[in-house]
């Protein structure tokens, strides 16, 4: 997740490789046609000898929220700025459609030069067929091991994208609503949930977040579930009962509203940003839209997670589309923005995303950023892989929509803790146990 301020409405991706591979052919016809009818044409394949040079490189980005959109826009001016001959465009798919229509494109065998999209999805586009492997490109590039492993997605050995930056969840909270309850920013859960209990009671909300039933919920319950002990390697129903109770009891107590279940995560925060809110589970992407719209003072620190709590390190992955038309100006395009420390500050000053490069990441930009380095520090004290290494390739976008199911399903009522952590865990494990 994201993360981003975009994230799918319902996940459409493939369950299995095998039902990648099926959809691929029972669209192909169809995409075909309509592609052709369209005055599309098939292009040569990445990394071929002599690929033509058109003069235009495509882009597809599913963002919609202004800051992360001027990170495009100033990514295509630096390229065009070296590469005066060159036309950056930049194309938008919403979130819920990029999947299908990567998958779409394969089928008439065109796409994007460039494709930027959710970090946990780089298994299933892959498998899909719809990503170039980039084993040539990434090995030979100089500055490859500045970038930790957690950022460089494989699969059966192969590379296929790597994030430039690192995305994660924080809790903003409301400096005047704080100290209008005589609170100071929380560092444990009792913290938190006294804090809410003295806000709500002069007359504030306590928190906002996302309980979309889909990865977006799944990413943000995430951390109150490890923080209840729950692991996608050895899940328990016991600890994911545990965690999802802990939404259950902000709901009971009137801290988070039962509209959640409709909310993304630029609508949560959008709400933050209003005010009347004291908190909300949000991410580094949304300094942006703070300095933009919150008429009040605010601050950010770690989740106040125990021990055993996680956060999800997501972001966007950025990889050559399988047919690319200009493979090797891609390949130039992502090493001049997203995988250079000047590509790197600038989306950090464009929209608060933490660089992936270690040498960059230690800049003063980071460190010295009262915003950015609380989530620069849960990175080393909470951080997780995203998707979890427990889970197959194949079964990550059903993983992730059985979580999100069972999250929503607890806020909106339709289920207690314990109904929704039993469901869950029969839904995880055949995903778990898939090759």
């Amino acid at each position: 997740m994201y993360f981003n301020a975009e994230r799918q409405s319902q996940k459409k991706g493939s369950r299995t490789a095998r039902r990648s591979r099926a959809l691929i052919a029972a669209g192909a016809l169809a995409a075909t046609a309509g592609l052709l009818l369209a005055g599309c044409s098939s292009s040569g394949t990445p990394g071929a000898s002599g690929s033509s040079d058109s003069g235009e490189l495509t882009v597809w980005h599913y963002f919609s929220d202004p800051n992360q959109v001027k990170v495009m826009t100033d990514y295509a001016d630096l390229f065009q700025k070296n590469h005066p001959d060159v036309s950056v465009n930049n194309v938008y798919v919403p979130y819920d459609q990029m999947d299908q229509k990567l998958i779409a494109s394969v089928g008439a065998k065109t796409g994007p030069d460039v494709v930027v999209f959710n970090g946990a999805d780089a298994s299933n586009l892959a498998l899909a067929g719809t990503l170039a492997p980039m084993d040539d490109q990434w090995n030979s590039f100089a500055d490859k091991d500045q970038f930790p492993d957690s950022v460089v997605h494989k699969v059966d050995g192969k590379t296929y994208a790597v994030q430039g930056y690192v995305n994660l969840l924080g809790l903003w909270y409301n400096k005047d609503i704080l100290a209008k309850a005589g609170v100071t920013p929380p560092t444990t859960m009792d913290e938190l949930d006294a804090a809410m209990a003295k806000v709500a009671a002069g007359g504030d909300q306590g928190i906002t977040l996302s309980g979309l039933p889909n990865s977006q919920g799944e990413w943000q319950a995430y951390p109150w579930l490890t923080d209840a002990g729950f692991d996608y390697a050895d899940p328990q129903a016991d600890a994911a009962a545990a965690g999802l109770t802990t939404v259950q009891n902000w709901i009971d107590e009137g801290y988070l509203s039962k509209e959640a279940v409709t909310w993304d995560q630029t609508v949560p925060f959008q709400k933050f940003a209003a005010g009347g809110v004291a908190f909300a589970e949000n991410g580094n992407w949304q300094i942006g839209t703070a300095k933009s719209d919150a008429a009040f003072d605010y601050g950010v620190v770690p989740l106040p997670l125990g021990d055993k709590g996680k956060v999800y390190l997501g972001g966007e992955g950025e990889g050559i589309g399988a047919f690319a038309k200009n493979p090797d100006l891609a390949w130039q395009y992502l090493q001049e923005t997203y995988f250079s420390s000047d590509g790197q500050l600038l989306a950090l000053a464009d929209s608060g995303t933490i660089p992936a490069r270690a040498d960059t990441a230690t800049d003063a930009a980071v460190t010295g950023d009262p915003l950015i380095k609380p989530f620069a520090d849960s990175v080393a004290a909470q951080g997780a892989n995203y998707p979890s290494d427990a889970i197959p390739p194949a079964s990550v976008a059903d993983v992730q929509l059985a979580g999100g199911q069972a999250w929503s399903s607890v806020i909106g009522g339709a289920a207690t803790p314990e109904q929704a952590a039993d469901k869950f865990l029969s839904t995880l494990q055949p995903l778990l146990s898939a090759k």
